[in-house]
């Protein structure tokens, strides 16, 4: 039955050209509450911990003392630090960069391109003269861990404007979530869709729905805190794939459709995870 719910949806959501974004999203939701009907989907920003109570028990006990604590106050320290010129990234972001990260990403129709979180912190940086950062760990994860940390409890909502260029770039990352890829021949939709629940080795797999809610992460593994690109180079690698540069068109557009499938659903960023 599981399968046979998989398969119904994948066929209506690859064969829907003229279906909305919108549409897209309130089909992903009737997917996942069919396929666990008794489950609140709002744990979904939860990832795994949504599905599995032991170790939800054991993230919960650990979050009296989070692992992302340092990089929050580190990401603070960073984002008030006066650039050589005198300004600072407030001077980049609406709202001075306080409670903006449910606006990302966004597709900025001057340029035609995705603005991520990440990548507009390193245009704030090259804006006022100083080097940009590595992309996936480091100083820019604590930056935007503290920006992500600003903006928990909002809902995310990210918008596709009624521009071509913006529904394509959507498109491109829709396409990119559902196709296969790599010597496995696994797409995203294989692990976090068909699987979502599941137990793959030691670990279970987290749902598609709110997964662009928690970032940036501490996942154990890394030891340190990293941004979501991170994680998608590592799933790439994975299934034997050869990873995309972070911040390429490919990886923001996928985080553009990634992201507006979680609109309406609460910012818990950063998290913790295995």
């Amino acid at each position: 039955m599981k399968k046979l719910i998989v398969a119904c949806f994948l066929t209506v959501m690859m064969a829907s050209a003229h279906a909305t974004p919108e549409q897209d999203r309130l089909a992903l939701r009737a997917f996942f509450q069919e396929r666990f009907p008794k489950l609140d989907l709002n744990e979904m920003i939860n990832g795994l911990y949504a599905f599995d109570e032991g170790a939800r028990e054991q993230w919960l006990e650990m979050e009296d003392f989070p692992p992302y604590e340092i990089a929050i106050e580190e990401g603070e320290e960073a984002f008030n630090k006066p650039f050589a010129n005198g300004k600072t990234y407030a001077d980049c972001f609406a709202n001075g960069g306080m409670g903006v990260k449910q606006d990302f990403p966004y597709f900025d129709v001057g340029t035609g391109e995705i603005i991520t979180m990440e990548y507009a912190i390193n245009k704030c940086r090259t804006d006022n003269d100083e080097e940009p950062l590595p992309w996936l760990v480091g100083e820019l994860a604590q930056i935007a861990a503290y920006m992500a940390y600003t903006s928990r409890g909002n809902k995310m909502n990210v918008v596709i404007p009624d521009d071509p260029r913006a529904l394509a770039a959507y498109e491109a990352g829709k396409e990119y979530y559902y196709t296969r890829r790599g010597q496995l021949e696994f797409a995203c939709e294989n692990c976090h869709m068909q699987s979502a629940g599941m137990m793959l080795r030691a670990d279970r797999l987290s749902g598609m729905l709110g997964q662009a809610t928690h970032w940036p992460v501490y996942r154990s593994k890394w030891g340190e805190i990293g941004t979501i690109q991170k994680r998608f180079q590592e799933c790439n690698s994975q299934v034997r794939a050869k990873p995309y540069e972070a911040q390429s068109q490919e990886y923001r557009q996928l985080e553009y459709f990634l992201s507006y499938m979680s609109n309406g659903m609460e910012l818990n960023g950063p998290a913790s995870r295995r």
